[in-house]
């Protein structure tokens, strides 16, 4: 029955394919995985997110380095079909909820802001739908470990110690900032009688302030810059991404304190030092989830690969790629 199957999908594609006959280049099957197909489009797909290149100028400059991440992407793609039928199987599921939860965890450990943590992904050319596919993966697995193996993981706490202390260096952090600023903004910066005007205006808010007002109503009252609507609030900052001026006036500042008026390139600042995070290392009792964290991924990981391997040589594949 299955051979018959696999057959008519074969069939079916080919004959699909035929279809688009206006088409440069038809699609087609890379690999069927108990009946179920992974196409070359699916394929291409997966390797546009994980390299953030253009398949198809990949393969035009560099086909061995092409075909190299494609068959890395295909078990990859492979392993996937095989995790979700059986989470199927089990009666396994993984609700956006659950996704969403477990990133909000992430950001906590992380110390981040939500705003903060997808700056981060940016950075290192991932986008958010993807990284929320790997947390999926990643809770599924789990799932599956916990259902198949059903052996209890333990991590001891001389585990967590010696991984501690092998990799202080990772739980370093720079001297960080929390800002909030109200910024007004110069139509002509090279007017000097405009520059003038918002000098005064300045003044008049940095009187506002010595009285006692708050300074995220004024700066929603006032502002013409950026986290005006969140009350001037701009974030947490690394001391060194600041503009060596900035850098400097934040230097001798206190927790609270306010700075300004301050001629900017583009209008007059007025600033307020919310908060000051050192540099240093992290204490052990802070990262102590995170390690744990790690540690029993690791474990999961180690456990899932060796379920992986037992399911493959049952289940039935076929590479055409």
């Amino acid at each position: 029955m299955r051979k018959w199957l696999i057959l008519f999908v074969f069939i079916f594609a080919l004959f699909s394919c035929s279809l688009k006959i206006k088409a440069e280049v038809c699609d087609k099957i890379v690999a069927i995985v108990n009946g179920e197909i992974i196409t070359l489009y699916e394929l291409n797909k997966r390797v546009a997110e994980y390299t953030g290149k253009d398949p198809i100028l990949l393969k035009k400059y560099d086909e061995k380095k092409y075909k190299q991440i494609c068959r890395k992407v295909l078990e990859m793609l492979i392993e996937n079909k095989l995790a979700e039928s059986k989470a199927k199987e089990l009666g396994l599921k993984v609700s956006e909820s659950d996704v969403d939860s477990e990133i909000r965890r992430i950001e906590r450990e992380q110390g981040v802001t939500h705003k903060e943590f997808l700056k981060m992904l940016k950075e290192h050319g991932i986008s958010y739908q993807e990284y929320r596919r790997q947390i999926k993966r990643e809770i599924e697995r789990m799932q599956i470990v916990e259902f198949e193996v059903k052996s209890r993981i333990v991590i001891p706490e001389e585990r967590i110690k010696e991984y501690y202390e092998k990799h202080k260096a990772q739980f370093a952090t720079e001297e960080k900032v929390r800002i909030s600023a109200i910024f007004l903004k110069a139509k002509d910066p090279n007017d000097p009688d405009e520059i003038k005007r918002l000098m005064k205006r300045a003044e008049v808010i940095m009187e506002r302030l010595k009285a006692g007002q708050d300074f995220s109503e004024l700066a929603e009252q006032f502002s013409e810059g950026p986290g005006a609507e969140e009350g001037g609030d701009l974030g947490y900052f690394k001391i060194n991404e600041l503009d060596p001026e900035l850098r400097k006036i934040i230097k001798n500042m206190k927790v609270g304190e306010v700075s300004g008026p301050i001629i900017r390139p583009f209008g007059i600042q007025i600033i307020k030092l919310v908060d000051r995070k050192k540099a240093g290392v992290k204490p052990l009792e802070e990262v102590r989830d995170y390690i744990y964290r790690i540690l029993y991924n690791k474990e999961v990981e180690k456990r899932y690969s060796s379920w992986l391997n037992e399911l493959r040589k049952k289940a039935y594949i076929k590479i055409m790629f």
